[in-house]
């Protein structure tokens, strides 16, 4: 994925989890962030951030913050970014044909599943998740609680029941990491509902990226640890 008209600047505040206040060319500028998570370990005063300029004029806020550099790397923390990147992905991925069928936003029961695969007798729902908690070389998610993440899993475990495969890819949007976990401290109740979802049958997956301010590409395969096994 790569971005257009990408600038740079430096991270000054976030008034609300929908704009940050940045200082580009010693002004003050007010910038959409497109990612509703806490992020509180990279949003902070004196990062450095990338931008994107939007092409319409009209719009409220200029800019959308994409990306922000933390000791020394890039992290993307573009929310939108994660289905898009793995939807391009699944038909080279091995999981399944270059002929695969892929559908957006599929309902099953009272879920939407980002993506469905019709791969011959094959069906099959995956669900995203973007990760850009880092912590010693840890990935972890979630970064706070999420009831809608718990009932995703729930779904996904019916789903097996009723003739589907089911997936669980965890998009780790920067590069370097060693592992991924669920993060127990901040919502136990998701690990304990992803290592139910595990031994249920769900494939749980994690991917890292290649990142750098301007562009964002998925890369290697990384270790899931649930812990509490």
């Amino acid at each position: 994925m790569q971005y257009q008209n990408v600038k740079f600047g430096i991270f000054e505040s976030r008034p609300n989890r929908f704009i940050a206040n940045i200082q580009q060319d010693g002004e003050s500028i007010v910038c959409h962030v497109k990612n509703t998570g806490r992020c509180g370990e990279l949003l902070i005063p004196g990062a450095k951030v990338a931008v994107e300029e939007s092409a319409n004029p009209k719009r409220r806020t200029r800019y959308d913050l994409v990306s922000v550099e933390k000791a020394g790397r890039w992290v993307n923390i573009d929310s939108q970014i994660p289905n898009l990147i793995v939807e391009q992905w699944i038909a080279s991925s091995g999981f399944f044909s270059e002929k695969c069928q892929i559908c957006r936003e599929k309902k099953y029961g009272k879920s939407r599943f980002d993506l469905y695969v019709q791969d011959g007798e094959r069906r099959a729902f995956v669900e995203v998740k973007g990760v850009t908690l880092e912590e010693d070389g840890v990935a972890r998610f979630p970064d706070a609680p999420t009831l809608r993440g718990i009932k995703h899993l729930e779904e996904l475990i019916q789903c097996l029941s009723d003739g589907y495969e089911a997936y669980l890819i965890f998009l780790i949007q920067l590069k370097g990491v060693h592992y991924l976990e669920p993060n127990w401290k901040t919502h136990r109740g998701f690990g304990e509902t992803l290592l139910r979802a595990k031994r249920a049958g769900v494939k749980i997956l994690a991917y890292d990226c290649q990142v750098e301010p301007d562009k964002i590409f998925i890369d290697q395969p990384v270790p899931v640890v649930m812990g509490g096994e």
